[in-house]
């Protein structure tokens, strides 16, 4: 029998099977072949009142066949109408907020956290004045619906809930307290799916709503992520001659398990191979197999690079013999990680550089193979043309307290920002304040400089670095969906519950551009002139002393002066390429900043953010008048005006304060600390707004007291829509 027949009540499968002289299927008085909401307007055509005959033209109202048309027939042709619609596919979970939008719909969420839904009555309106149940089952792919829809809730029951037409707020439902199981083993978490089950019959069919169909989990609980995984692990020491000495860590069931990836760690100048092993734990606990290598780090950035390239061949062409055969099979050389610090940090940069050239070929693995390259506090010693992780996915994990690379305006290689702004893929960077060089080893000298009271000590900063590197494999090796957004959310909303509630940590994300098939509206590469966009539209704003440049503060000092506008961007170098804005604002008057958008991007449905990449201008006077998060307002406008606005600390904080650090010039504030915030396109249509996404011609920033922060410096970059 088909699904749509096999879920309905048995009355109305009596009526689907008996013979019907109707051209199309029960209730289908247009006889189009479908039964819908123009086959409910003809059905009122034709009521005459309780207990009166079907008059000419009107047997098909009599669903029931029992001679009057009534509303028995009428609540017939309802579910019929029902189980003839698609089941509809939107995103439910999430949490609420504070302010407009009132709903943050998220994938992503901490074991013990609560867990909520929303629907947004002006976007769904033929769910307005309906009660329903709402599911949360085990998740299921679309192939496992297809062929078992039944819904079995794992909380022991449905919940009632009739929707109103109000607002978001008033169809927002409290799915869990915390009680969800996170427990999927190193699968990271559990995944959920949620489902409106719109007429009650304990099945997913037409007109039922669902969250995680074919977009994937509706909703998926995460563990501890700074806590180890449920694997036991084995571990060896061993060498292979000169700068080939490794240690290796892996799931000692690794033969169950199958082909794992490869971690490959290259440590820094003046440190250890040895000294990294609560990474390599976290790590193989998880299923993954991870060496730690040593590394030629003193003759400098090249033979560190050639030992990261040496070690992971060597390991792949010797696994029948290493650890006893062991490994022998298991080592997934498809899909390699590759995490340097310091010297080493650079190191693995240049060594994908190295083969991306050609100038070097490796025996046992190919450039595609290497699939993420994560660097901890990399120095740039040789620049641009040689340092450059290309279109590799790229991370990057930095203290703001280091003493080492540290950042300094007085001096190129310290400056680690560099490297990720000339990665040409998808790029993200974690940048925790407090944290000094040595933090993310065991065993390196505490180098801490900042101010006092703001160090967050080696043990915090492991459970940063564990919880993010877990994220990160997670995520771009086996496509862990929740996994990204612990990469991408604002961190005052949403971080590992293993990490401090007061530690800071603030995010960079941008997807690659080629294959994530973004519309930049403008990123300041192209069109220097302040009034056009990189898209081509003009800019117009009233902004003060708004200057567009290279992202590379001009002298030795990050002291506050007139004639470096740039002062505190430490992004590139003079031979770099990555441009940005700078501009401020001031007690008394709102200010604003818009872009015209042209003809061809003004559809903004494909896209599912906006995104923009905004930073505090340090020591500026503006930004140390008020220190703190600061927030701004962007609002869209559509063809015929219609408006629509949000804070940008509508899901978590604003853009963060400049670290507190001392040194480089008169005043308190270290390096511009640039942080992603991403807008969901439709929570701008939430509680009836009427925006039109289809045809949007501007997008504005607003600043003043009526929309944020009265005062401000701000340095902007990377404004575009994504898709993921």
């Amino acid at each position: 029998m088909p699904k749509a027949v096999r879920s309905l009540p048995l009355a109305l499968v009596s009526v689907l099977a008996a013979p019907s002289l109707l051209a199309g299927p029960p209730g289908d008085c247009d006889n189009n072949g479908v039964v819908d909401a123009a086959d409910v307007a003809a059905w009122y055509a034709c009521f005459q009142g309780p207990l009166s005959p079907p008059g000419p033209g009107c047997e098909c109202a009599d669903l029931n066949g029992d001679g009057v048309v009534d509303m028995r027939d009428l609540a017939l042709l309802q579910q019929l109408v029902l189980a003839g619609a698609p089941v509809q596919e939107a995103e439910l979970a999430g949490l609420a907020t504070t302010i407009y939008p009132y709903f943050e719909h998220v994938n992503a969420f901490n074991v013990g956290s609560p867990v909520q839904m929303a629907i947004d009555p002006f976007l769904m309106p033929g769910l307005v004045g309906k009660n329903v149940h709402i599911y949360v089952v085990a998740d299921k792919s679309a192939a496992q619906w297809g062929s078992d829809p039944a819904l079995v809730d794992v909380r022991g029951a449905p919940q009632s809930f009739t929707f109103s037409g109000a607002s978001i707020q008033a169809n927002t439902v409290t799915l869990s307290l915390g009680t969800l199981s996170a427990n999927g083993g190193i699968a990271l978490g559990l995944g959920y799916d949620v489902v409106i089950d719109v007429n009650k019959d304990g099945v997913l069919n037409g007109g039922d709503v669902i969250d995680g169909l074919s977009n994937g989990i509706g909703l998926h609980v995460l563990p501890d992520l700074t806590l180890d995984g449920p694997l036991a692990t084995s571990s060896a020491t061993y060498s292979g001659g000169t700068f080939l000495g490794q240690v290796t860590v892996w799931p000692t069931n690794l033969a169950a398990l199958g082909p794992r990836p490869l971690v490959v760690i290259s440590h820094g100048n003046g440190h250890q191979y040895t000294w990294y092993n609560y990474l390599q734990q976290s790590l193989a606990s998880y299923g993954y197999i991870v060496m730690s290598h040593q590394n030629n780090t003193v003759p400098g950035i090249e033979s560190a690079s050639t030992t990261t390239l040496t070690n992971t061949d060597y390991l792949l062409a010797n696994q029948a013999t290493i650890a006893g055969g062991a490994l022998n099979g298991l080592i997934d050389s498809s899909r390699i990680i590759w995490i340097g610090h310091s010297r080493g940090g650079e190191g693995v940069v240049r060594a994908y550089d190295r083969i991306f050239d050609g100038a070097w070929a490796p025996q046992n693995y190919t450039l595609d193979d290497i699939v993420l390259i994560s660097s901890i506090a990399p120095t740039d010693f040789l620049g641009t043309a040689s340092s450059n992780p290309h279109d590799v996915n790229y991370h990057m994990l930095y203290g703001s307290a280091d003493g080492d690379v540290c950042g300094c305006p007085n001096n190129d290689v310290p400056q680690s920002f560099h490297l990720l702004d000339r990665a040409t893929g998808t790029r993200q960077a974690t940048y925790v304040h407090g944290a000094d060089h040595n933090d993310f080893n065991c065993c390196g000298v505490n180098d801490f400089t900042g101010p006092a009271g703001t160090e967050i000590g080696r043990p915090e900063a492991q459970r940063v670095a564990k919880a993010v590197y877990l994220a990160l494999i997670k995520h771009y090796v086996e496509g862990h969906q929740a996994a990204g957004e612990v990469l991408w959310r604002q961190y005052e909303r949403f971080k590992p519950i293993g990490v401090a509630g007061a530690t800071t940590v603030v995010s960079q994300f941008k997807p690659n551009p080629t294959t994530s098939a973004s519309f930049v509206i403008d990123d300041f590469q192209v069109n220097g002139s302040p009034n056009f966009s990189s898209s081509g539209g003009a800019v117009s704003y009233n902004v003060l002393n708004l200057t567009e440049g290279l992202l590379d503060d001009n002298n030795t000092s990050f002291e506050w002066l007139v004639s470096d506008p740039m002062n505190g961007m430490t992004y590139a170098r003079t031979t770099d390429y990555s441009r940005g804005v700078v501009f401020d604002w001031t007690l008394g008057t709102d200010r604003f900043i818009e872009w015209a958008i042209i003809p061809a991007g003004r559809d903004f449905t494909p896209y599912r953010h906006l995104s923009f990449r905004a930073c505090q201008g340090t020591r500026h006077p503006e930004t140390v008048a008020v220190l703190g998060d600061l927030v701004f307002t962007v609002t869209l406008r559509d063809a015929s005006g219609t408006t629509s606005s949000m804070r940008i600390d509508a899901f978590g904080g604003g853009i963060e304060e400049p670290y507190q650090r001392t040194g480089y010039g008169v005043g308190a504030g270290w390096q511009n600390e640039f942080e992603t915030i991403r807008l969901p396109l439709q929570a701008f249509r939430f509680n009836g707004s009427g925006l039109d996404l289809t045809n949007v011609v501007a997008v504005r920033f607003e600043f003043g007291t009526s929309y944020g922060a009265g005062r401000g410096r701000l340095g902007l970059d990377d404004l575009e829509l994504t898709r993921e």
